[in-house]
């Protein structure tokens, strides 16, 4: 009985457990099927256009299979989501949350947009969240201290503004926060300093509010990462930061606005590895205990105000390896010591006041990659041995008083990429195999006393962009090799001993931009084969021997803007081609020039540009006689006694008016006498000055100033188009000196005056004269009879502007500001770049004009700070906001919203675009739908050159970049633009550099 009893229990007891299972099975397929449901629906709200998430199938009952789905291997609910790196859009998803147990999601670098939804806060269990370079914009969530569980929270390249809410000094637990590059416009806040547990903070690349570092940073004593680069940050370094002991991998306070000395506490950091304070205005000199970074490999103190000496504690950092101290006001020796570190390879100490000589045994114990001494007052011999192993990549030492041979030893140096040794006392030949280099592309050797000749082996150098070696004494002549230079974009040769002809094989570089072979021995003819070089925007062949011709095909070179050929023994006639080309400089005198100056030359600029030529003639030109006179020399008799009649019948015609006029005069005397004074009086209150040749004066265009000659009006002025006497037709700009108030004021005169007086190119507005008084302020310019792109664009005759008339006005404008940015001296911003600053001729070539804000940059700089806003509401790039500065880079951002015009046909600020909204956050939005692409063409546009026109909308995209180190310069618009044309295709293919670029940081661009 008591057998029978015990295995009715044994029984009972397996049916029960059984039954348990079975339970407890059901409730793992039922969680699994919900977790299904949930995924499937995220799924549905994603765009996926790789196919990655193709995999998750409904059908299959458990997702732990899934692309980027992570289960517990006991209970098999769904932890972790990862989508990152999978090129998903749409809205960021919400229903993520209720997975109960989810704990880790990361969405990273993905292109998600829309706003933090509210739901991600319901994820209790989440310890890793990260929504990195996607395309949110928010504001930071206010109830993040709902989750409490979070240790990594990475926010970073999204479009995040306003301040870090409070609730994020909650997060105890957390261990990394990462706020990089968002638009966060309000100050540092000190209760980050209360996250006991944070091991790594970034809030690098924001607009913050201007503030102080906060001091309770010093704190966070497990911190082993500190980045706070780019972050409006002033006042001083905070002692506390000498607290945090732990810190391993960056310390990086660059780009900001900090003053005072550098606090010695943060050179006693023991762990630190990077020690950035670059680009701030630190001052004193640098803390003399740096022995006790004991594991730095980067020390950058560069472009601040330190005075003193390099301290000799450096010389005891063995595991260095960068040390940046330029642009500051070190002075003393450069210590011998330096030189024996074991792992320093990369040593920047330029634009010091470093006297002394080098140490010879720099690169004896390590080798370097780069070296850079320029700009010091250094003297004695070059190290030999800084290329010893072959890794140099940069040899930097130009603006001293270096002196002996280049040693042979870097003519082994095939590393090589820069070599810069301008304005020393340098002397002997150069290293034979210095000259094949295969990977240099700058080499500078001007202005020093290096002699011997070009050898043919520079073919070899087929990197080589720009070559200076003008100011030595070098001989010989120029290897017709040079044709193999193919990527050649200057040329100085200036101030040697090099003779010869010219080499027709330089014709063959189409990218040389600058040739200037002056003052030199050259021979023979200028070769015609330099029209080939379409890039080409500086000749310089003065000084020398040359003789024939000038070649007419120089005319085709519609990008030139400086031409001497001065002081040769050119002969026969200026080709009338060279007329077509606007030129800031043009030099022909002394040579045996004959015949007639063309018309369009006639400049009060080039007023002794045709002097020592006694048989060239001009109307008007002093330097040369009038060709008047010339055609005299050689009338006929017949010619000559028609000449006589015509003289003897003007003296008639002019003996009858005076009779008739003495009549008149007794009359109405007193008439002629009130008009002769008002005329006076007007003449004595214009004041003209001319720039170009004219053929009216200032009395005729005043007398065009009537209103129904208006075209435009301001709050400035008005512009009138003004037809005179000799068919010319001007646009004359009347600007007002007196406010309704009686305040005096400019409105951009003296501006625009100093700046477009002197530009010489095809792509801006040429201005004729000016004019002023003490009412008002006259600006006469070439008049565009198309108008302004803005009014074309986006008036009734849009539809005239198929493709190639926009790629043509998009080329045109980007070459003018090229000008502006790149070629002409000193440096140009234009500060107001728009579609309506575009103006177009009778062929639609585009000028740039209206540089009423423009601003001129005598030397480089960080940016021109503006009094007044800078720009147009729309065009004005990001920065502006919170630096009241303007550089090259806002242009660029300008004339990005320009393309896009362009390419949309949409105004930059537009009701259809919603509130806060403009043209460049509108194209952003639309490439995130389905139907983005074609929403966002301008239909007026053909079909036909659909790919063209994206290939424009990636470079107007590239140019308006949240971060302006991340947009082209304007010369790398024009390259790009112009295999951006109608003509062209295999854009990408033809332009790795460009895709490149593309697909930087800026995700956006692999989308389109």
């Amino acid at each position: 009985m008591a057998r029978e009893k015990n295995t009715w229990c044994i029984l009972a007891f397996l049916l029960v457990y059984c039954m348990g299972l079975f339970d407890l099975a059901s409730l793992v397929y039922c969680e699994a099927s919900q977790e299904v449901s949930i995924l499937i629906e995220v799924k549905k709200g994603l765009e996926d256009p790789q196919g990655l998430l193709n995999n998750w199938i409904a059908s299959d009952g458990m997702p732990c299979s899934w692309t980027g789905v992570t289960c517990d291997n006991t209970t098999g609910v769904v932890t972790e989501v990862d989508l990152s790196n999978m090129n998903l859009a749409g809205p960021l998803p919400s229903g993520l949350c209720l997975l109960r147990n989810l704990t880790s999601l990361n969405l990273g670098n993905n292109f998600l947009n829309g706003s933090f939804p509210d739901e991600l806060l319901g994820c209790n269990n989440l310890m890793l969240l990260n929504l990195s370079q996607n395309l949110i914009v928010s504001v930071l969530p206010t109830g993040i201290s709902k989750l409490q569980r979070l240790t990594n929270l990475d926010l970073n390249g999204n479009n995040f503004s306003g301040p870090i809410p409070s609730g994020f000094g909650e997060l105890s637990q957390l261990e990394s926060l990462n706020l990089t590059n968002n638009l966060l416009n309000e100050t540092i806040p000190a209760f980050l300093g209360n996250l006991s547990n944070l091991k790594w903070l970034d809030l690098a690349y924001n607009p913050f509010a201007q503030g102080e570092i906060p001091a309770k940073l010093g704190n966070l004593h497990q911190l082993l990462n500190l980045h706070l680069s780019t972050a409006n940050l002033i006042g001083s370094i905070p002692d506390s930061l000498g607290n945090l002991t732990e810190l391993t991998f960056f310390l990086d306070l660059s780009c900001n606005f900090l003053h005072g000395n550098i606090p010695a506490g943060i050179m006693r950091l023991p762990k630190l590895m990077k020690l950035e304070l670059y680009s701030n205005q630190l001052s004193g000199q640098i803390p003399t205990v740096m022995q006790n970074l004991l594991a730095i490999t980067d020390l950058d103190l560069s472009n601040n105000s330190l005075t003193g000496t390099i301290p000799s504690d450096i010389t005891k950092l063995k595991t260095l390896v960068l040390l940046h101290l330029w642009q500051n006001q070190l002075s003393g020796e450069i210590p011998p010591e330096l030189a024996m570190l074991p792992r320093l390879s990369k040593l920047r100490l330029f634009n010091n006041h470093f006297s002394g000589q080098l140490p010879q045994t720099f690169g004896d114990a390590c080798p370097f990659e780069y070296f850079d001494v320029s700009l010091n007052d250094l003297h004695g011999s070059i190290p030999p041995n800084l290329c010893r192993d072959g890794q140099l990549q940069e040899l930097i030492l130009f603006n001293n008083s270096f002196s002996g041979n280049l040693p042979e030893t870097y003519g082994n140096c095939s590393s090589l990429y820069r070599i810069l040794l301008s304005d020393n006392k340098l002397s002997g030949k150069i290293p034979a195999h210095i000259w094949n280099s295969p990977h240099l592309y700058i080499f500078d050797l001007s202005n020093n006393n290096f002699e011997g000749n070009i050898t043919s082996e520079i073919s070899l150098a087929s990197n080589l962009t720009t070559l200076y070696i003008a100011g030595n004494q070098f001989n010989g002549t120029i290897p017709s090799e040079i044709q193999n230079l193919q990527k050649l974009n200057k040329l100085w040769a200036s101030h040697n001993q090099i003779s010869g002809n010219i080499p027709s094989e330089i014709g063959s570089l189409e990218g040389l931009n600058q040739l200037l072979l002056d003052h030199n021995l050259f021979s023979g003819a200028v070769p015609s084969e330099l029209s080939n070089c379409h890039q080409l925007s500086v000749l310089q062949l003065s000084h020398n021997r040359l003789t024939g011709s000038i070649p007419p095909s120089l005319g085709n070179l519609t990008v030139l803007t400086e031409l001497d050929f001065s002081n040769n023994q050119l002969s026969g006639n200026i080709p009338t081609q060279l007329g077509m080309i606007r030129f800031s400089e043009f030099n022909v005198s002394f040579n045996n020039l004959i015949g007639s100056v063309p018309e369009s030359l006639i400049n009060g600029a080039f007023y002794s540009s045709f002097i020592g030529n006694p048989r060239l003639c001009g109307r008007d030109l002093q330097a040369v006689m009038p060709c008047s006179r010339s055609a005299e020399n050689g009338m006929s008799k017949t010619e000559h006694k028609d000449v006589a009649w015509w003289i003897g019948g003007t003296f008639l015609v002019a003996a009858f008016v005076s009779l008739v006029g003495g009549v008149c005069f007794y009359f109405r005397s007193s008439f002629f006498h009130v008009n002769f004074l008002k005329e006076k009086e007007c003449k004595a209150l214009w004041n003209l000055t001319s720039f170009h040749k004219l053929g009216f004066n200032e009395y005729e265009v005043l007398g065009s100033l009537d209103e129904d000659n208006v075209i435009g009006t301001g709050g400035a002025g008005k512009v009138y188009k003004s037809t005179l006497s000799n068919g010319q037709v001007v646009a004359v700009k009347k600007l007002w000196t007196e406010g309704k108030s009686g305040t005096k004021h400019d409105n951009g005169f003296k501006a625009e005056v100093e700046t477009l007086g002197h530009l010489r190119h095809k792509n801006v507005v040429k201005l004729l004269c000016c004019g002023s008084s003490p009412s008002a302020k006259l600006l006469v310019y070439e008049y565009m009879p198309n108008g302004s792109l803005g009014d074309l664009l986006h008036g009734s005759k849009a539809s005239i502007l198929d493709w190639a008339k926009r790629h043509k006005i998009a080329v045109g404008a980007a070459e003018g500001l090229s000008y502006l940015h790149h070629d002409y001296k000193p440096q140009i911003l234009h500060c107001d770049v728009k579609s309506n600053n575009i103006l177009l001729d009778l062929d639609y070539e585009a000028h740039v004009a209206d540089f009423g804000l423009a601003r001129i940059l005598q030397s480089c700089s960080k940016g021109v700070s503006m009094s007044s806003v800078a720009g147009t509401y729309g065009y004005i790039a990001p920065e502006y906001a919170y630096t009241w500065k303007v550089s090259e880079k806002s242009d660029v951002y300008s004339f990005g919203v320009v393309l896009l015009e362009l390419v949309t046909g949409k105004r930059p600020i537009s009701a259809e675009f919603g509130d806060g909204e403009d043209l460049v956050k509108w194209v952003c939005n639309k490439l995130q739908t389905k139907r983005g692409i074609e929403d966002l063409l301008d239909p007026r546009i053909g079909l036909e050159f659909q790919e063209e026109t994206m290939m424009v909308l990636r470079i107007g995209l590239l140019c308006t970049s949240t971060l302006p180190v991340q947009r082209p310069s304007m010369r790398e618009v024009v390259q790009m633009l112009l295999e951006a044309n109608p003509k062209s295709s295999n854009f990408v293919k033809k332009n790795p550099s460009f895709s490149k670029r593309s697909g930087g940081s800026l995700n956006l661009y692999r989308s389109i």
